[in-house]
């Protein structure tokens, strides 16, 4: 898709347990990397103010929050996210808890994201939550349940972007983590796809962390997958 600056697509998962850290990796991607996932781990130890420090040096920032609650409590954590002024936030894919979001968030430029399937489970995984379908007719239920509900996205495994699109077309954004470099270990993911697969796919944003984060020139690294996510933009 020619017009998709991919150096705005990639979003470096900030998966790191000190502020240290996490202040390290954001000086080293400095000049490549502008857009930053924080989850649970960090927002522990590092607080809102690591997250106004980005967003002073203009950086975007995606809240990796996962919100699940009662659906009053979601809509005014929301609200509150909303005021920080970053970009995309994740609650759980649950018709109540988005549409509680979705009041939350407003007239302000926040999107919110739908968690459907995590890319950690797989096919037994969701058998064992009580789930009898397959990942796939999981996926595409809570994704028309998202678009339903007036949600902006949707964060799902590569594998299932291509269903979402033909689902949603470009309704829904779709965040897709789980991202491996061809040659490198999957770790926990067991849907992960290569940054070129995920775009092709109909992935709009991809989630990095670790070929990122554990490559001996982060910078480097993080270079080398937004000219291949370029590339399939292009090609797509």
């Amino acid at each position: 898709m020619p017009g998709i600056d991919a150096s705005k697509r990639l979003i470096f998962a900030l998966d790191v347990s000190s502020l240290e850290e996490a202040q390290s990796l954001v000086n080293k991607l400095d000049g490549v990397v502008s857009f930053y996932k924080i989850g649970l781990e960090l927002q522990m130890v590092a607080g809102l103010e690591f997250v106004k420090g980005l967003l002073g040096k203009n950086k975007d920032v995606f809240l990796d929050l996962k919100y699940f609650d009662v659906d009053a409590t979601v809509q005014r954590a929301v609200a509150r996210v909303a005021q920080l002024g970053v970009s995309f936030l994740t609650v759980h894919g649950v018709h109540k808890t988005i549409q509680a979001a979705v009041k939350g968030r407003g007239d302000s430029a926040l999107k919110i994201l739908a968690v459907t399937v995590l890319t950690s489970l797989d096919a037994s995984d969701i058998l064992e939550l009580g789930y009898e379908c397959s990942v796939e007719e999981l996926v595409k239920f809570r994704a028309k349940k998202a678009l339903e509900s007036g949600c902006d996205g949707v964060v799902a495994s590569g594998r299932e972007a291509s269903a979402i699109r033909e689902l949603a077309g470009d309704n829904l954004v779709i965040v897709t983590p789980g991202i491996r470099l061809s040659d490198a270990s999957k770790d926990e993911h067991k849907r992960s796809f290569t940054p070129a697969q995920a775009i092709g796919a109909g992935a709009d944003y991809l989630v990095v962390g670790r070929p990122i984060r554990d490559a001996k020139d982060p910078a480097a690294a993080a270079a080398e997958i937004i000219q291949e996510m370029q590339k399939a933009f292009d090609e797509r």
